[in-house]
């Protein structure tokens, strides 16, 4: 088979896309058939060795996968060979074939395209699990979403809204915001022309937001948390400006408020009843067209690391997609 491979930590245009040996499914393993990956920002830090683990030269990155299952290994009886499905990897995504954990292997409903099946689940589970398991967000609640039009932020706006929060989307141009709004954001705030603060002070009426979805870090982050209410909850997703910041604690002391990390891969692998459960409920909700996925462009595999060079320059808006 073939597959995105990377030899030594580095960009993007270092990878390479070579044949490989084909996998066979050890126990508990379900081998797919992989019809499309969709690239997420982790995937440009995990090539360059800067992400939470760092796995072992070579490797193929990508983790949210579509296809169609080819061998299932002892212990799965979930699905069986020639199922279309989903599912999330820590990496190895990248490529014609790969081996799946059965507890984040799901049945693909047949409304979704396999296309937009893999641009699901990490961007979804992630921002349900922050918002609902994290966060508590309640109706009536203000949100601030910010990155608000990338995978992971577009998510956020979309479940804020359905979630019942008032949700305002910061981004750094007009186009994502004009986005941010069809997908529920009620204020936009573009912090590349407008003060932060003071918009947030003007929207909230001097009350402060009650959640921060925070994927950027950066300069950012100090700037959103000291705009939160009392008993405000700042959720921790990434570090997309490439910072990683750092926090005065005397402002979670006189603001009453928290800061809350949000790793839903650690979250799936160690929980994975609870993440089936919010699987099953993202699932419905895209059923009923309550929520769906921004694609915002489509590569063969071959050319993983254009698309990866396109998330790195921030030019992208929802999901980047690869086909085999």
């Amino acid at each position: 088979m073939f597959a995105i491979r990377c030899h030594t930590y580095g960009p993007p245009s270092d990878l390479k896309y070579e044949e490989i040996p084909n996998l066979q499914p050890g126990p508990k393993d379900v081998l797919v058939d992989v019809k499309a990956c969709s690239v997420n920002f982790p995937d440009t830090l995990i090539i360059q060795g800067k992400y939470q683990f760092k796995p072992e030269c070579p490797f193929t990155p990508g983790s949210d996968i579509a296809g169609v299952v080819k061998a299932v290994g002892e212990g799965v009886s979930h699905v069986k060979v020639g199922d279309e499905v989903f599912g999330m990897v820590p990496y190895g995504g990248f490529a014609e074939e790969v081996l799946v954990p059965k507890h984040t292997c799901f049945p693909k409903p047949p409304q979704m395209s396999f296309e937009l099946a893999a641009s699901f689940l990490m961007t979804y589970g992630t921002s349900y699990h922050a918002l609902k398991d994290r966060a508590a967000i309640k109706e009536g609640e203000t949100l601030l979403v910010l990155g608000a039009a990338g995978g992971v932020g577009l998510a956020a706006v979309e479940l804020g809204k359905l979630m019942g929060a008032k949700v305002i989307a910061a981004a750094s141009s007009e186009e994502k915001l004009e986005l941010c709004k069809e997908y529920g954001a009620s204020e936009t705030i573009n912090y590349k022309t407008e003060d932060l603060r003071a918009r947030l002070k003007e929207i909230t009426e001097g009350k402060g937001v009650d959640v921060v979805y925070d994927p950027v870090g950066g300069d950012y982050t100090e700037l959103a948390f000291r705009s939160t209410a009392w008993n405000g909850r700042h959720l921790i997703v990434g570090f997309a400006a490439g910072d990683i910041p750092k926090l005065p604690l005397n402002l979670p002391l006189l603001k009453g408020s928290q800061v809350v990390g949000v790793f839903w891969g650690s979250f799936a692998m160690q929980f994975p009843n609870e993440n089936i459960a919010n699987t099953m409920q993202l699932v419905q909700w895209q059923a009923t067209g309550k929520i769906n996925p921004h694609i915002y462009a489509t590569y063969p595999l071959s050319d993983a690391g254009k698309a990866l060079e396109e998330i790195i320059d921030r030019k992208v808006k929802g999901k980047v997609i690869l086909k085999t």
